[in-house]
């Protein structure tokens, strides 16, 4: 480090100045002369690590999302849905069965999210797995759901996300990412919280 020194030095040395501006770039030279060669390291490694520190915050900041696999889906009701027609929108995919008893007790809770927040652009879909066309129509008739019903052989999302155990939660934001996984019962607080990182306005903190 006293080579940066002593390199100002020298220069200052081979160059003629006079008047005024000579005397104030002479003092000027004369202040850093000063300078010790290790306070000039020390800066040195200040303003090194300071721009460690915000080349690794930029890093962090990087979205690391993956983009959902590309899938297609049809509701009971014949509206279609996929990657484009739902960008913008924040998805909720919920993987059940008709004999799943978490997934009955999420039931409610799922149905109850779509209708709050489908004015800040939510879309629920409930895939049922693996089961047919009549045994999913005969429960809903006893138990109906406001939620966008999707049977297995109307959709790839089961094969896509391998759904094998139910319930099974995805969501989506509205870049088509993933924003967080669940399997198993998720209860209301915790589909709150799966519904908030995929980008809606929720308190997940109420009375």
């Amino acid at each position: 480090m006293g080579k940066f020194r002593n390199s100002i030095i020298t220069w200052c040395r081979k160059k003629e100045i006079d008047g005024k501006r000579g005397e104030r770039r002479r003092q000027l030279f004369a202040k850093i002369a000063a300078v010790p060669a290790s306070t000039v390291f020390a800066r040195r490694i200040f303003y090194s690590a300071t721009a460690l520190v915000a080349l690794t915050a930029g890093l962090w900041a990087l979205d690391t999302r993956q983009a959902a696999p590309k899938f297609s889906a049809k509701s009971l009701d014949g509206e279609k849905f996929n990657n484009e027609s739902l960008k913008g929108k924040v998805v909720l995919v919920q993987f059940w069965t008709t004999w799943c008893p978490h997934c009955r007790a999420d039931q409610a809770a799922v149905d109850a999210l779509a209708d709050e927040y489908a004015g800040q652009g939510l879309v629920v879909l409930g895939v049922d797995v693996a089961e047919s066309r009549q045994k999913v129509k005969d429960y809903l008739r006893k138990t109906p759901r406001s939620s966008n019903i999707v049977l297995n052989e109307d959709t790839n999302l089961p094969a896509v996300f391998e759904a094998k155990s139910f319930p099974l939660y995805v969501a989506i934001d509205r870049d088509g990412k993933i924003a967080d996984k669940h399997s198993g019962e998720a209860h209301e607080d915790g589909l709150r919280s799966m519904l908030k990182k995929a980008g809606l306005k929720i308190e997940t903190d109420r009375p």
